[in-house]
């Protein structure tokens, strides 16, 4: 019988490592180690838990239900212990969080660093991706999110504003007079950013009551947005971006908006997390923090010079 629980931390730790080389890293100890432990770990249990060699770990029957048993009774645990923790308002156990790439970088980031230096015992730690499965969601204590939401069963909490604009850099307008209306960008070079599989060639537009959607020619693409904005600064094409993303460079004169009597959809930043009873006492503290960092002014919109932020120069 299994009585250790670093034995059940040290199964669970192997299995997500997808091999003992990897476990070894992860556990710094050599592979022999933890090949070691793991026969010994099987001899208490009375049966196999893995097929390995020294590039693949396969669970066998047994094995994947030991761990989903134990990864159950380790989660129970934590919150056990997180729990009487939060009751004497210690902040306590690790703050995991997902976000997108660039934005993570950019304000995510600095955001984590200074709440972990107002909860120094609380640890934390930052998934930066793009596209992030319902799947891997519920390991998160909340996701940073930008744009317009997939099927989820997570709630959307508001945590900065965030508006997506037409630009082109200079060199581009002065070889192509920029368009005084959407449908004339038909006839521009269109850079466009691949993602969430959305429909990324039809650009939508409104302005009071009218609305406009348009196909443009994507003459470039990308899955990644700093590719993207790389070649607009080049001079290649007219793309759109998140405004959190681009204002510094519209207040630098190194892009220059297009079109700003139309808007298009917004592209809102929010947290994505359980309902508010459901939350971890870390997790309502730092979606609070995030709010009251972005809002009511994001630090992008402090940025921007105020005709930038509104209409802009007419193009």
């Amino acid at each position: 019988m299994v009585h250790d629980i670093t034995d059940l931390r040290f199964f669970v730790t192997i299995t997500e490592s997808g091999s003992l080389a990897e476990a070894a890293r992860r556990l710094d100890v050599t592979p022999s180690a933890v090949s070691q432990r793991l026969r010994h770990l099987e001899f208490k249990l009375g049966m196999a838990l893995a097929h390995r060699s020294t590039r693949r770990f396969v669970l066998t029957e047994e094995g994947q239900l030991f761990r989903d048993g134990v990864a159950r009774v380790l989660g129970d645990l934590d919150r056990l212990v997180e729990n009487l923790r939060e009751r004497s308002g210690e902040v306590a156990g690790t703050l995991n969080v997902g976000g997108s790439l660039g934005f993570g970088r950019r304000y995510l980031a600095p955001a984590i660093a200074d709440f972990h230096a107002e909860h120094p015992q609380l640890k934390a730690a930052l998934a930066l991706s793009d596209a992030f499965t319902a799947a891997e969601a519920g390991r998160f204590d909340m996701i940073v999110h930008i744009g317009s939401l997939a099927d989820s069963s997570m709630v959307a909490y508001p945590v900065a504003p965030n508006n997506r604009f037409i630009c082109a850099a200079p060199a581009y307008l002065e070889r192509h007079p920029a368009p005084r209306d959407p449908k004339e960008l038909a006839g521009h070079d269109c850079i466009v950013l691949r993602e969430n599989n959305e429909d990324v060639t039809l650009w939508r537009f409104h302005r009071r009551r009218q609305e406009v959607a348009v196909r443009v020619p994507a003459i470039l693409s990308s899955n990644d947005g700093d590719v993207v904005k790389q070649w607009a600064l080049a001079g290649k094409g007219l793309f759109v971006r998140s405004e959190w993303d681009v204002a510094e460079l519209l207040a630098a004169g190194h892009l220059v908006r297009v079109l700003p009597e139309w808007s298009l959809p917004n592209a809102d930043v929010v947290a994505l997390a359980g309902a508010r009873g459901a939350m971890s006492r870390r997790a309502t503290l730092f979606l609070a923090f995030l709010q009251a960092r972005f809002q009511p002014a994001p630090p992008w919109r402090l940025e921007l010079p105020k005709k930038t932020q509104g209409l802009g120069p007419r193009a």
